[in-house]
Order: structure tokens, then C-alpha cells, then sequence
């Protein structure tokens, strides 16, 4: 019997397709005032009244053809889209399928013609051409805002819509033949790519400037839209390499700062109101983002830090990870934690939004510190406040955008640009629910070479942490305790590589040592260098300019060493810098490095890894890396869950099942 009723079902549902193909046929040949139940009964062998039986009357079949139409479209955009696989061949695939040959004829745009007539007299015919027109903008917006800033996104979703939508008109207008499909998309093609040309001429995806999409002025984005003007006070962010201006920047105001936070209020409540699995789809869109602008993202922030570009293109991998990562925390509901309360009682702990974090960029590595905070803050469903620093102000514009881009609500990301006092007046005001933990080994890093250990391993590591991309990472000095009975091999293996290292143009690939940040400027570094010499530190390398690079801010790698008597080695802050000392067993050794107050990250390389096991419980680092051969990529990776739970609060929930009519 159940087969019986499926057989009747499928026959029902081939004459009403039936009758639908009559109706398109019908409004083809006769159009809307002349398209009657009779008519359309003559054409599909039916009786009207067997027409009205299914739909009806006769605006109930035009819906069901409407919707028809509209679905046979995005059936076919969907099968296109499907086959894509690029931003530029999505919105291509949205043009060829609504412009298809088997959809774009004179017959077909004819119907289409004849209701949208009437979608302005029918409030059903209206629904059913907003959801098509919805999903089109929606398919759109999607893929150009991987390509463009999101408002340029917006206004050619729009244009492309309304050039597929005159196209159609066209087609019924003129003569039999004159347009074809072929022909329709062309044109429409041509202006995509013509529009693309006008928005990236205006916004050149080089990196090197003009990143907020127009002119060479950065403001502050809150609520979804630039705030510029208004007489701000403007600073310059220049190139440390070469000295070019970037870009000027608008400091943000104490109004800024109440907008920025109002809007966060709105926009986290919208953030934190859609479902997991929704939350995850944009932040998989901002990994896609980064990943598909991330050549001109590591030329900006190559350009604003002085990093060699070999670093900020890892640095943007490893953002875009981290969000992808945080995606998958969103998608994957958190159980909530049970309490013991006793017979009849029920309790538990959620985990909710903490609702408003702040975050302060880094001058070093601006990318990477975000993107730790903020995927697992957001995957939470937090709004953020990023207040860029006044070193890398532009690199954490772009992220904002992105992040807007990708679709937050307006407000769940705002974006100030601001120096000490603005650090301080977010940390300080009632509004703001939580500051992001920074994510810098701030207090640099110590390593610890014993006798037997590899020295190879131990002066790569030397270099990496002290020259190339660990410089920006760790923040501070690097200090390195050699055991006398190793000290001397490790010293000339050091030298040598040192001078070995490559120094110029951040952005040329073959660069390993960069351009010093605006917050370790060389003359910074050099009054360091002397104050180290004066506490009776000797000069082994560097220690000056850069002869070969004048005009840009180049510090020749320098390396330090000094007696255990000396200053230097505990009271020295230079980034870039290698302070070297000399201890005689494992007890000079763990004193040293605790002389290094928030020692922050130590390296330890030794053949015993009982000693090594010793050290790492004992020593006051917030972390501890033992016998490792290269500096990881990212050595936050794994962590995103523990990130994900600080950006939450608890709430204990406990419910009595006794009394009060509970069953």
C-alpha cells in the first residue's frame, strides 16, 4: 500500500509539472492578461477545473511556475558554482547560469517579462522574485568580497544583478536573433572584469600601500562603516626599510572610542545569537580570505615591521590555520559542565560569550598576535575591538576588513587606531567585558647550551631566535648561557654564521635579517648596545648601522658576551640583540636564566634528558623547548581550545525538581 501512495504522489507531481510547462507556454505565446485556466487546460489535455483542483486558482499556478523558474535557475547556479574553484570563477558561474542557453531565449525572457509586470500587484509573486533575487546577491557578495573590499563587494553584487536583469529585458525587445546567450554574456563578463580592473587600480594589492582601499589615509571602522576626518590628530606609518610613507593614520578620539564599544554591543549580540555552524562558515571564509590575499598581506606587513616577507608569508599561514582551526571550536557545540547538587537537583556550568574583548596589536607581528586572540575570541561569539599599534597600524586594518568582509554582523568587529592612552582607556573602561591575554613571549627568549650538546643545532637556533623571524616573536634580548666546556666552539660557529646571514629589502625573498620596527629603532638599539658595554659586556659582532643600507633602519646582527659579574645580562631590552655568558653547572645555570625576570620562552639543548626534565619544572618560563633543531611555526598551534574557553564565562544553572509542582 505505502508503494501505492508513492505512485499516486509521483503522478501528481508530473501534472502539475505538467500544467506548469503549459503556463510558461501559455504566458509565452499569449501573455499575463490573456493566460486563462482554459487555456492553459487546453494546452496541457485537462479541464480547467482539474487545473484549479491542484493550484487552486489561477495566481496560485502562476506562483508554483514563478518558483518553478526561479528554481530551475538556481539548480543550475548551484551545479556551477559547484565546479568552481575560484572567487573570479564563482561570480562567472552566477552570470553563465542565469544567462544560460537553455534559460536565455526570447520565449523564456518573454515570461520572465510578463511577471515581473505583476510582482509589484501580487505580494506572492513578490515574495518568491525577492527570494531569487536574495540568493543571486547573496551568491555574489560571497565571492567578490574575496576579491574586494566588502563595500566594493556590495555595489557590484548590485550592478551585476542589474546587468543580468537588463540583459533578460533586451532579450524580449529586440529582434528574433539579434542577442543571443552567448552574446549577453559577454557583455556581462566585460564589465566584471572592467569593474575589477577600476577597484584594484584604486587599491593596489602590492601591500605596500593605500590598504584601506582608496586613499593613503587610515581611519578608524566601526559599525561597518570608515570614519575619517573630523579634524583627528594624523601620524605617518612609514616603511623602516626605505623610509616611504605608507599611509597616514587618523588617531581615534574618546567619541571613537564610546561608538566603537556601543557598536560592539549590538554587533556581539547579533554575532552571538547565530548557530555554531554558522559562526564557523565565516570564520572558514576569513582563513580563505587570508590564504587568497596573502601574498599582498606579507608585503604589508613586510613593508610596516621591517620583517623579511619569508616570515610574514608564514605568519599569514599560520593565521589562517588558526582561524580555520577556531572554525571547527565554533561548529562543535561545548557541553556544559555537570554539578553534584543531590537527589532532586540538577546543575550545571555554561559557557557563554564573555561579550566584548579588547585587543591591543603588536608592533612585530601584528597578523599572528590577532589571529590567536581573535579566531578563538569570535569562534565564542565575542565581538572585538582591535586597536592596532602605532608601529603596524595598517596590517590589523586589513584583518578588520576581512573579518567584516567575510560577513560579522556591523559592530561584531571595530577597528581603532590609537597609542598608549587609547590602551589604557580600553583597559580601564566599564564597557569592555574582557582584554585579549597578549600572545608575544614578551621578556625574550634565554637558551641554555650544555657540554655534548649539538652546537650546530644550538647556533641555528641562536639565529633564528635572535636574528630571523623569532627577533619579532620573542620581543626582547636573546640571551644565551653556553657551558664553559662548549663555550668556545659554540662562540666561533656563532661568528661565523652570523656573518654568513642576509641582510636588506624585507620584501626581497632572499632577506633573513630585516628592517628594525619603529619601536626598536637602530639609535635605540645602539643606546642599548653602549648601556650593555658600559656594564662591562665586550663586543663580539655588529654592534652599528648597516654600512651597505644608509638610509633605512638596519642594525648589523650583534652579539654581546660578558662575565657573571656584568649588568647586561639581566637589566638589557633590545629585540635583535645576542647577550652571551658562560656558567659552570646546572645550578649557575637555572640561577642565570631566572636573573631574566619573565624569562618568557627557554631553549634547552642537552644530550641528558633527565637534566633537560629537571630544568623545565624548575625554571620560571612560560615556555620550555628542549633539543629542538628549528624554531616552530607555530607554537600556538593546539592551544586554540584553551584560547577558546578564556574568551568565556560561566554560568552556574542549577534547578530543584521537588516542590513547586515539579515532577
Amino acid at each position: 500500500m505505502a508503494g501505492t501512495g508513492s505512485v499516486r504522489g509521483d503522478g501528481e507531481d508530473a501534472r502539475r509539472l505538467q500544467l506548469i510547462e503549459a503556463t510558461i507556454e501559455s504566458l509565452a505565446d499569449v501573455g499575463f492578461a490573456a493566460c486563462t485556466l482554459m487555456d492553459i487546460g487546453r494546452r496541457a489535455g485537462v479541464s480547467p477545473g482539474l487545473v484549479a483542483h491542484y493550484f487552486g486558482d489561477k495566481e496560485g499556478l502562476l506562483e508554483a511556475t514563478l518558483r518553478h523558474m526561479a528554481g530551475r535557475i538556481s539548480r543550475l547556479v548551484s551545479q556551477r558554482l559547484v565546479e568552481a574553484h575560484s572567487p573570479r570563477a564563482r561570480v562567472q558561474a552566477v552570470i553563465d547560469a542565469n544567462l544560460a542557453p537553455e534559460e536565455f531565449d526570447r520565449r523564456t525572457a518573454s515570461v520572465w517579462l510578463a511577471f515581473w509586470g505583476q510582482v509589484i500587484h501580487s505580494a506572492r509573486f513578490r515574495r518568491v522574485q525577492n527570494v531569487y533575487q536574495k540568493r543571486m546577491l547573496s551568491n555574489l557578495r560571497h565571492a567578490l568580497r574575496q576579491m574586494v573590499p566588502a563595500r566594493d563587494a556590495e555595489h557590484l553584487a548590485v550592478t551585476i544583478a542589474s546587468i543580468i536583469d537588463g540583459l533578460w529585458l533586451r532579450a524580449t525587445l529586440v529582434a528574433e536573433g539579434e542577442q543571443e546567450g552567448s552574446g549577453a554574456r559577454a557583455i556581462a563578463t566585460a564589465l566584471v572584469d572592467a569593474e575589477l580592473a577600476v577597484i584594484r587600480a584604486r587599491a593596489p594589492e602590492d601591500g605596500r600601500a593605500r590598504p584601506d582601499g582608496g586613499d593613503k589615509v587610515s581611519g578608524q571602522h566601526i559599525a561597518g562603516r570608515a570614519v575619517l576626518g573630523g579634524g583627528r590628530v594624523r601620524i605617518r606609518a612609514n616603511n623602516p626599510a626605505t623610509g616611504e610613507v605608507l599611509a597616514e593614520i587618523e588617531l581615534a578620539t574618546p567619541d571613537d572610542l564610546e561608538a566603537a564599544i556601543a557598536a560592539a554591543r549590538r554587533g556581539q549580540a547579533a554575532w552571538a545569537a547565530l548557530d555554531g555552524a554558522e559562526r564557523g562558515r565565516v570564520l572558514r571564509r576569513v582563513a580563505d580570505q587570508l590564504r587568497a590575499q596573502d601574498q599582498a598581506i606579507a608585503h604589508l606587513e613586510a613593508a610596516e615591521t621591517g620583517r623579511p616577507i619569508r616570515y610574514t608569508l608564514a605568519d599569514v599561514a599560520i593565521a589562517a590555520d588558526c582561524f580555520a582551526r577556531c572554525a571547527a571550536l565554533a561548529e562543535v557545540p561545548r557541553a556544559d559542565d555537570a554539578l553534584e547538587l543531590g537527589l532532586g537537583r540538577l546543575g550545571t556550568i555554561r559557557r557563554e560569550p564573555a561579550g566584548i574583548v579588547a585587543m591591543l596589536g603588536a608592533g612585530s607581528r601584528p597578523l599572528y598576535a590577532a589571529a590567536l586572540r581573535a579566531a578563538p575570541a569570535l569562534a565564542a561569539g565575542n565581538a572585538l575591538i582591535l586597536q592596532s599599534s602605532g608601529d603596524a597600524p595598517l596590517v590589523l586594518a586589513r584583518l578588520a576588513a576581512i573579518l567584516e568582509g567575510a560577513g560579522l554582523p556591523a559592530g561584531a568587529v571595530n577597528h581603532l587606531h590609537g597609542a598608549e592612552e587609547l590602551g589604557r582607556a580600553l583597559a580601564e573602561h566599564p564597557g569592555i567585558d574582557q582584554m585579549a591575554a597578549g600572545c608575544n613571549g614578551e621578556g625574550g627568549a634565554t637558551l641554555v647550551v650544555f657540554d655534548g650538546a649539538d652546537p650546530d643545532i644550538a647556533v641555528a637556533m641562536t639565529l633564528e631566535v635572535a636574528f630571523r623571524a623569532g627577533a619579532a616573536r620573542f620581543g626582547g634580548p636573546c640571551r644565551v648561557l653556553v657551558q664553559q666546556g662548549a663555550k668556545a666552539a659554540f662562540v666561533e660557529r656563532l661568528l661565523a654564521a652570523t656573518g654568513r646571514l642576509v641582510t636588506g629589502d624585507p620584501l626581497d625573498a632572499r632577506t633573513e635579517h630585516g628592517a628594525m620596527g619603529a619601536a626598536q629603532h637602530p639609535e635605540v638599539a645602539l643606546a642599548a648596545v653602549d648601556a650593555a658595554l658600559a656594564g662591562g659586556a665586550r663586543l663580539l659582532a655588529g654592534g652599528s648601522r648597516v654600512a651597505a643600507l644608509p638610509s633605512g633602519a638596519f642594525l648589523a646582527p650583534t652579539i654581546l658576551e660578558q662575565d657573571a659579574g656584568g649588568t647586561a645580562w639581566f637589566e638589557a631590552d633590545c629585540p635583535g640583540v645576542v647577550l652571551l655568558a658562560g656558567f659552570a653547572d646546572e645550578a649557575e645555570a637555572l640561577r642565570r636564566v631566572d636573573l631574566a625576570a619573565g624569562a618568557g620562552t627557554v631553549f634547552l639543548f642537552t644530550p641528558d634528558l633527565g637534566r633537560a626534565e629537571r630544568l623545565s619544572r624548575h625554571l620560571r618560563a612560560a615556555a620550555c623547548w628542549i633539543n629542538f633543531r628549528d624554531l616552530p611555526a607555530d607554537a600556538a598551534a593546539g592551544a586554540d581550545l584553551l584560547s577558546f574557553d578564556r574568551y568565556t564565562r560561566r554560568k552556574r544553572v542549577a534547578i530543584e525538581f521537588s516542590g513547586n509542582g515539579a515532577g
